[in-house]
């Protein structure tokens, strides 16, 4: 068991500066797919906004109406083109994001199961007789703060589920308003 305080102490600050740091690492990975998807929507608004200037001038330089529709009806195969392009984009920002957190999150609960482990060997070895009750609650508040990891972990995963709900959202809505 610790030989004093200061032991538990200090490995209890480890357990939880390890959580703060998997949190980290976690926020840090949703914030840089979202900035992605953020890039990516201004540049699709920009482009959008440069085609359809270019379609809106094209069309009123046609001479004839049957011009005019022939210029819409070319620009909008580019325009599917583009729509689809940014669905691709978008799909591929979710499946990297998803992708880094999982690694991250399995490389951190990995590391996590191995630090509780090691902390929970080094409680319950020389024990002391008589001081059973001290292991057990050592034992559980170690295990209290690993189930407040976990806890973080799993919100964190949740958020990143609802922001690929959202982004999947705003795709099919794009598609639709595409297809009409």
């Amino acid at each position: 068991m610790f030989q004093n305080p200061e032991q538990f102490a200090a490995a209890t600050k480890a357990l939880f500066q390890f959580q703060l740091e998997t949190f980290n690492t976690l926020t840090e990975k949703a914030v840089h797919g979202l900035e992605q998807v953020v890039e990516l929507n201004i540049h699709t608004a920009k482009t959008g906004v440069e085609n359809s200037l270019a379609a809106s001038k094209a069309v009123s330089q046609a001479s004839d109406p049957k011009a005019a529709l022939d210029v819409v009806a070319a620009r909008l195969q580019p325009g599917m083109a583009a729509t689809n392009a940014y669905n691709r984009q978008l799909t591929e920002i979710i499946t990297e994001i998803h992708n880094e957190f999982t690694r991250a999150a399995e490389a951190h609960v990995a590391e996590a199961k191995n630090n509780l482990s090691a902390l929970i060997e080094d409680v319950t070895k020389n024990v002391k007789p008589g001081s059973e009750n001290a292991v057990i609650i050592v034992k559980d508040a170690i295990e209290n703060a690993f189930k407040g990891y976990e806890q973080v972990t799993t919100a964190t995963r949740q958020a990143v589920a609802a922001f690929e709900q959202q982004i999947a959202k705003v795709s099919a809505q794009a598609e639709e308003v595409t297809k009409k």
